[in-house]
């Protein structure tokens, strides 16, 4: 997912890339939420393009997915949420990494059209990387959303 995993570098040439291991990612669907589609092409996106994806499925709690992405020593969690409660569910989910020590694995996350604007920059001000938005896969595409 475009959140900065690669500090907004040039991409490496075909030596660099091979000298350094793939990016690593936990995808997820959150608690409660069955609505596994969007989550799945995601992951198999990042898949294609060389990351290695620890996928939970749907309906996980913040502590299995922070689980997996400090056991799996991930880079970062990409997750989906569309049945609300995503302030809550995203806050905790970073204040949970920071308090394991784990701050530097990133949150990326998308909401369909439940995350609205003003929810959206609270989020970011948290600590959650980036908030994926209808718009931006209008905009950018799915492949788009992950380069």
């Amino acid at each position: 997912m475009n959140a900065g995993l690669e500090g907004g570098a040039a991409a490496p040439s075909s030596e660099q890339a091979l000298s350094r291991p793939p990016l690593r990612f936990v995808s997820a669907a959150s608690l409660f939420d069955g609505h596994d589609a969007a989550i799945n092409m995601i992951r198999r996106l990042l898949q294609a393009r060389g990351a290695e994806v620890v996928h939970l499925g749907h309906n996980r709690s913040v502590a299995d997915i922070v689980r997996a992405a400090i056991d799996e020593d991930a880079d970062a969690v990409a997750v989906s949420s569309y049945q609300g409660g995503h302030n809550e569910y995203f806050a905790y989910m970073v204040d949970m990494l920071r308090e394991r020590g784990c701050g530097h694995i990133r949150v990326v996350v998308g909401g369909g059209g439940t995350i609205a604007p003003q929810e959206i920059e609270a989020l970011e001000r948290h600590g959650v990387e980036k908030i994926y938005t209808p718009e931006d896969g209008r905009r950018m595409g799915l492949a788009g959303m992950i380069e």
